[in-house]
């Protein structure tokens, strides 16, 4: 940084309480919403032997739940889940001590919750 800022702001998203809301204002407000989790939250995939699938899981719980499908080692599994953009590095190195392999982090950059 080469100074303060020159100006700090925020968007509001602000709607009349007494009338009608426009059409196409819900859609609005959920592809921002979902702009404003994906920036909260990573993509993580890894690899995992199939019996430490419930370890990852306990580490790495996702927003709902991870997606786990079997690989063509069946002794294997991979796993796709989101992960709070803040814990990354700790998930990772936590997986990393149980077992997981070939852990990916991806971006999103929008999403539907």
């Amino acid at each position: 940084m080469f100074g303060p800022p020159i100006l700090v702001s925020e968007a509001v998203l602000i709607a009349p309480r007494d009338r009608e809301v426009a059409p196409g204002l819900d859609v609005l407000e959920r592809r921002l919403q979902g702009v404003l989790v994906a920036r909260r939250y990573v993509l993580m995939d890894f690899d995992i032997p199939a019996d430490k699938v419930a370890d990852a899981v306990a580490v790495a719980p996702g927003f709902e739940s991870p997606t786990i499908s079997p690989l063509h080692d069946r002794d294997w599994a991979a796993v796709r889940v989101m992960v709070p953009r803040e814990r990354t590095n700790t998930v990772m190195d936590r997986l990393y001590d149980i077992g997981a392999r070939a852990i990916l982090v991806t971006s999103i950059h929008a999403c539907r919750i």
